[in-house]
């Protein structure tokens, strides 16, 4: 069987969100299933000392840009949310909960958080919103509420992030990795096809 690809992500990046809806097609095409990696882009930006993309003056106006037009190049409904960035602490340590017992589940609440904020505009870091979307994805809400604040699900959650940037190198969001070959950023997704054709260069 294929190895699947590994896409890394951040609830708070609009990359992230572009990239979420570009990547399954492509893994659908080469028989590759996704494996979702919820992470913190925070703690790798400490690493790397740098901030969020609108933070900065030029970039920033350019990024905002580059959001929207990315968007409607790939048909991809978006709306800048007017607070940004958000924590996103208890929509990733959600996902990760609901990954263990199905991780079909978890990638339609993935979904959904994704398009609660870049698309609907609400605060993915209120978890009460994030509880609510939990439940229109058919997961109990008061399993999950709880589940978010579990001491053993906080630490695991923590460990995972520093795994992931610590030890996978993840710097950034989206974050794809396929036998072994790394690709950062929604426009790397059509390189991540043709390198999935042809074998590689």
């Amino acid at each position: 069987m294929s190895k699947p690809i590994d896409f890394y992500f951040d609830f708070s990046s609009p990359y992230a969100y572009l990239g979420s809806c570009l990547i399954e097609p492509i893994a659908a095409k080469h028989s590759r299933e996704v494996n979702w990696h919820p992470f913190m882009l925070g703690v790798a930006m400490q690493g790397e000392k740098t901030f969020p993309l609108t933070q900065y003056p030029l970039k920033g106006d350019y990024s905002r840009m580059d959001f929207e037009r990315t968007a409607r190049y790939h048909k991809i409904p978006f709306a800048m949310p007017a607070d940004f960035p958000k924590l996103t602490l208890g929509a990733s340590r959600g996902f990760l909960w609901i990954s263990r017992e199905d991780p079909g589940k978890a990638v339609e609440f993935a979904k959904k958080i994704f398009a609660a904020y870049f698309v609907s505009g609400k605060d993915i870091s209120d978890i009460e919103i994030v509880a609510d979307i939990a439940e229109e994805t058919s997961v109990d809400r008061a399993a999950f509420m709880e589940a978010v604040q579990n001491d053993a699900i906080k630490a695991a959650f923590k460990a995972s992030v520093e795994d992931t940037v610590f030890n996978r190198k993840v710097f950034g969001a989206p974050f794809f990795i396929v036998e072994g070959e790394r690709f950062w950023g929604a426009d790397r997704v059509g390189q991540l096809d043709e390198w999935l054709e042809t074998g590689g260069w």
